[in-house]
């Protein structure tokens, strides 16, 4: 069977992110755990378009949308965003700087070694004129951005 251990992965990230969600979204905070999914879709529906279209990253394995994106639709439109809720939600705002800093840090570095698995050892991902910092820098900024953006929408912090 062709492309098994992709479609494991990008099977199993949909149960993990939705068990995730499922655990650690409180039902008072349902509204600000979608303002966080759907503007982070927003932004990586940018970036995303953007890597592929000028061809800096290429999808050759995706489960759903081949014919109509580039992107990969699990990962830019699920896990991504999914991961941006749990950011937000746990964002350390009574703590000092360098913590915050460390909670970037930790849910930018995941992604970008979670990242750097898929394109060493699948066919998910494939970096044509890009690299593990670029992804770092832009993750980085989609989540500060977010968290602007969060933070105005509910008026934390």
């Amino acid at each position: 069977m062709r492309h098994r251990k992709e479609k494991f992965i990008e099977t199993a990230s949909w149960v993990v992110m939705v068990l995730l969600l499922i655990k650690y979204v409180p039902r008072n905070r349902l509204r600000e755990a979608n303002i966080a999914f759907l503007f982070k879709q927003v932004i990586t529906w940018l970036f995303g378009l953007m890597v592929t279209e000028y061809r800096l990253i290429k999808y050759p394995y995706r489960m759903f949308f081949r014919k109509f994106t580039k992107s990969s639709f699990t990962f830019e439109y699920f896990v991504y965003p999914a991961l941006c809720v749990l950011f937000n939600l746990y964002y350390p705002d009574k703590k000092n700087y360098l913590y915050k800093a460390f909670h970037y840090f930790w849910h930018t570095g995941i992604i970008t070694l979670l990242e750097l698995y898929a394109l060493k050892y699948t066919r998910l991902i494939v970096y044509k004129r890009w690299t593990w910092y670029w992804t770092f820098v832009t993750v980085w900024i989609s989540y500060y951005i977010s968290r602007v953006y969060y933070k105005w929408f509910t008026r934390v912090g």
